[in-house]
């Protein structure tokens, strides 16, 4: 999967992402083609039980006001509805302006340009739904249902507690990248997958999985004993 250029955090809040959303395109155009291209995958076709939200439907997903935390990298994300507790790495940018895709296919990535977890705005953790050897870490991410859990444990200690809200699939065409990487005045976690049809003309699938996940609260940094 390939990802086009997304919103990045903003240190300048409105100025930047002004300027960051005018050049946004659809995230999901390669949709993790690293690793997939060339094979006859047909595996991670979502559920007939699936149907896309829009984005409006989604940006009326709100969250209660929170104290976020400080920026810290997300090193362990947990999802136990589907049985899922793994290391993360850091994605950044190819020189192209996609989002880079992890390397390992059983390990997601946090889009390091972008808010950490717990802080405010939408932080992003990508991952594959699948290779030619089989299913890969976000492989049962589509069946995620709200009020499900997702903890993420920051490199300094805290975790970070999201429910999640809702669940979408879009057309690569249609992927609301504003929607999942911009900031709503809330703490934001959305997971992100591929899904839907898989072409095996192309080696892409023909779709976006994303859930989104709002902050409910923090597990502080428990103080060591002083010897």
């Amino acid at each position: 999967m390939t990802f086009t250029t997304p919103p990045r955090h903003r240190r300048r809040r409105s100025k930047r992402w002004w300027v960051l959303t005018s050049v946004l395109l659809v995230v999901g155009v390669g949709c993790f083609a690293v690793g997939l291209r060339g094979h006859q995958v047909s595996l991670g076709l979502p559920h007939q039980s699936e149907h896309p939200a829009s984005p409006a439907a989604a940006s009326a997903i709100t969250a209660p006001p929170l104290k976020v935390v400080a920026q810290s990298t997300p090193v362990v994300l947990s999802i136990p509805a589907i049985h899922v507790v793994v290391a993360v790495s850091e994605l950044g940018l190819n020189p192209d302006g996609t989002v880079q895709v992890p390397t390992d296919f059983q390990e997601p990535g946090w889009y390091r340009l972008g808010p950490s977890p717990g802080q405010e705005g939408s932080a992003v953790i990508l991952g594959h739904v699948d290779s030619y050897q089989g299913p890969a870490v976000f492989f049962n991410l589509r069946s995620l249902t709200a009020g499900d859990l997702v903890d993420v444990t920051l490199a300094d200690g805290v975790v970070a507690h999201f429910v999640v809200t809702a669940v979408a699939m879009y057309p690569k065409d249609q992927f609301p990248a504003q929607q999942v990487y911009g900031s709503h005045g809330h703490s934001q976690l959305q997971l992100v997958t591929c899904g839907g049809t898989f072409d095996s003309q192309t080696g892409h699938y023909l779709s976006n999985v994303v859930v989104y996940s709002s902050l409910v609260k923090t597990t502080p940094t428990t103080p060591r004993p002083h010897l």
